[in-house]
């Protein structure tokens, strides 16, 4: 779907999020750009009612902007107890990720036990190019730890925390991330389309 040497647009501007695009994809031999490239083009409304709906949103509008084909991730945090909140809110829940995080744990004060604190991270990706669309979703389980820990990853990943490994996600090295990570499960996905 995607030739060799094609431009790419990672659909984010978020450093953390198009290295671990760029490390999956590295081998299909794209030329990668992301919107720090164009930073006077406005974002998407993201206004859909799923992270799919939000993902698609945003891959045409950026491909309808660029001409590029783009690739765009919608994907946030799941909690059980909290009805599925912060959902597709999860980057808007608070401004900044310290933020996020520390609502997030005074929502989860009254659940103690590891089955109330069940979570998952959820990726929805998007590819919009002249050529079709592609979506595809990963996921990962865990719970919300009692408090953070760690400082590798971003966003929720210092309270993410990930019983097969017994740490949480900002405590894991980027590999070990990328290994088992909800964007890793859904990349693989897509990387398995585009070389059908």
């Amino acid at each position: 779907m995607l030739p060799p040497k094609s431009r790419l647009l990672l659909a984010t501007r978020n450093p953390g999020k198009s290295r671990e695009i760029q490390a999956v994809l590295k081998d299909l031999d794209l030329d990668f750009v992301t919107l720090l490239d164009y930073p006077t083009l406005p974002d998407a409304l993201e206004t859909g009612a799923t992270f799919a709906e939000n993902a698609l949103i945003k891959a045409k509008y950026f491909w309808e902007e660029t001409n590029l084909p783009a690739l765009a991730d919608d994907s946030g945090l799941v909690v059980e107890a909290l009805g599925g909140r912060p959902g597709v809110q999860s980057a808007r829940f608070a401004p900044s990720d310290s933020e996020r995080v520390v609502r997030l744990l005074e929502l989860m004060r009254p659940f103690a036990t590891p089955e109330e604190r069940r979570a998952s991270f959820v990726c929805a990706l998007c590819l919009y190019s002249e050529d079709g669309i592609v979506q595809v979703e990963g996921d990962v389980e865990g719970r919300i730890a009692a408090k953070p820990a760690g400082v590798g990853g971003f966003g929720y990943d210092p309270i993410f925390y990930f019983p097969p490994l017994g740490k949480t996600f900002a405590e894991l090295t980027g590999a070990e991330k990328n290994a088992v990570s909800h964007r890793f499960r859904a990349l693989e996905k897509l990387r398995t389309k585009l070389m059908e």
